[in-house]
């Protein structure tokens, strides 16, 4: 009998030590103290994995982190990974502007041509906030040529990205709002116009609504909305009919509220030349001709085109800090595209970029044969990956050329990005370093934790299926670092 339990105890070890499984590792259990505040929570029915490791990658808390989970946001830090690995931090976007024609006098006889790159910075995001700077550039330059008419059409070529304007598995009820919007290789303002509304009417009328840029009939809103009692509720109800620009707006608003919301368009290489022809006209500028979008990736050339002048994007570093700060969803979803064409040289999709993404994973530790990858942002319900590897990766990421990039891009606990308002007043604020996560039912947090004596934890926290409110789940991730913070 002995000798049964012997081999039975050898056995168990090989299992959990992992030398026949090695992604089946328990390295270490999860605390009392740690396991009393989940499972007194109103959360303490839903999915929790709860990885913890010192900065050599010893694992000193674990709790499910053998387990799969739906990491939200959290996939941007491995998606920024692999952005800043294959493309480099200095990385700039070209779109250029390319005469076909002739200039007569103060006439451009023959078309303007705009070439996506796949930028999705043209926007007021590094411009102060002016989302027409582009526009502006080129119409002065072409007005400082001596042009004021353009005896011809504006055409857009889209074809660097193929057609398909959202990754697999978002939710349609996702896509009226600005962190679900299509992704194009010619895009403007991240494909959102931006509504502006204010109830500042009577009681049951229909509060004043404005956009940018400069109120473009590009979009139909239809304002159903109504002024409620001042002290009322403000109940949120924007929907765009999908496959349309048509926005119907339903809130109610209480008198004298004010809201701003910036609400998806379709067709968004359209919307980017519309507002350049609308831009130069304002600037009176005289168009004869219309618009017209070149999707055709295999089709473009240069030949009997003048190039009249190429917009450096800033560089890819500054791009991954506003994507993981302010958790962008759209500079997440545009860079994955980028990546796929820049490394295959081809036209960009999802899937190839997704490619080089898991080929980055498999390289820095990940199991990728339990990686399941819908996008490169997280917000696809059906992505996957295993929470202890997420975990090991930000042990192993810290070794890479291009981790102080990755590293400033996090948000800090009480101080900025999608932290800024979390954990003021707690130990922990301006401690913690990391990334946040929400889909719906999914609540991640992952990151370092500089403790009280000096030490750095490598932390990942996720909650996968609550039902309790998201706020409260927030509580206990907070108790969990500050339990943290104090104990290491």
């Amino acid at each position: 009998m002995k000798i049964y339990k012997v081999v039975f105890l050898i056995f168990i070890f090989l299992i959990c030590g992992g030398v026949l499984f090695p992604h089946s590792v328990v390295y270490a259990q999860i605390s009392p103290e740690i396991s009393q505040l989940i499972n007194n929570s109103r959360a303490s029915n839903a999915f929790w994995a709860v990885q913890v490791r010192d900065s050599s990658g010893r694992v000193l808390q674990n709790l499910n982190g053998d387990k799969l989970i739906r990491p939200a946001s959290n996939l941007k830090i491995v998606t920024s990974g692999a952005l800043l690995e294959r493309l480099g931090p200095q990385y700039r976007f070209e779109t250029t502007l390319y005469g076909r024609g002739r200039q007569t006098d103060s006439t451009w006889v023959g078309d303007i041509i705009v070439k996506g790159s796949g930028d999705p910075t043209i926007s007021g995001i590094f411009s102060n906030g002016d989302k027409l700077f582009l526009f502006e550039k080129w119409t002065t330059m072409l007005f400082n040529a001596g042009i004021k008419v353009i005896d011809g059409n504006l055409i857009g070529f889209d074809g660097l990205f193929d057609d398909v304007p959202y990754p697999k598995g978002w939710e349609w009820d996702d896509l009226t709002y600005y962190y679900a919007p299509e992704i194009s290789a010619l895009s403007f303002n991240s494909n959102v116009v931006d509504l502006e509304v204010s109830a500042t009417g009577r009681i049951g009328s229909r509060p004043r609504i404005e956009w940018s840029p400069f109120n473009t009939p590009f979009v139909e809103f239809i304002n159903e909305q109504t002024i409620t009692p001042a002290g009322t509720r403000f109940n949120e109800s924007y929907r765009r009919e999908l496959g349309t620009n048509t926005i119907i707006l339903r809130s109610t608003l209480p008198q004298g509220y004010y809201e701003t919301e910036p609400l998806t368009v379709t067709a968004p290489s359209l919307y980017f030349m519309d507002t350049f022809y609308r831009y130069m006209e304002l600037r009176g500028m005289e168009i004869s001709g219309g618009i017209f979008i070149d999707s055709d990736y295999y089709s473009w050339s240069e030949r009997g085109l003048l190039k009249l002048n190429t917009h450096l994007s800033e560089p890819l570093y500054k791009m991954i800090e506003h994507l993981n700060k302010e958790s962008d969803n759209f500079f997440t979803e545009m860079l994955v595209k980028k990546l796929g064409s820049n490394v295959y040289n081809v036209q960009g999709t999802t899937e190839l970029g997704l490619q080089v993404v898991k080929e980055f994973m498999s390289g820095m530790g990940f199991d990728t044969t339990a990686v399941r990858l819908r996008d490169g942002s997280g917000m696809a319900p059906a992505t996957l990956l295993n929470a202890g590897d997420l975990n090991q990766y930000l042990v192993n990421v810290q070794q890479k050329a291009f981790f102080p990039h990755l590293f400033s891009s996090l948000a800090v606990g009480g101080v900025s990005g999608t932290l800024s308002h979390r954990f003021r007043g707690s130990r922990i604020s301006e401690n913690f370093y990391g990334k946040t996560g929400f889909v719906s039912g999914v609540r991640a947090l992952s990151g370092y934790l500089d403790t009280e004596t000096g030490n750095r934890l490598v932390v990942s926290i996720i909650t996968n299926n609550y039902t309790a409110q998201t706020s409260h789940v927030d509580f206990i991730h907070q108790r969990i670092l500050e339990y943290l913070y104090s104990s290491y």
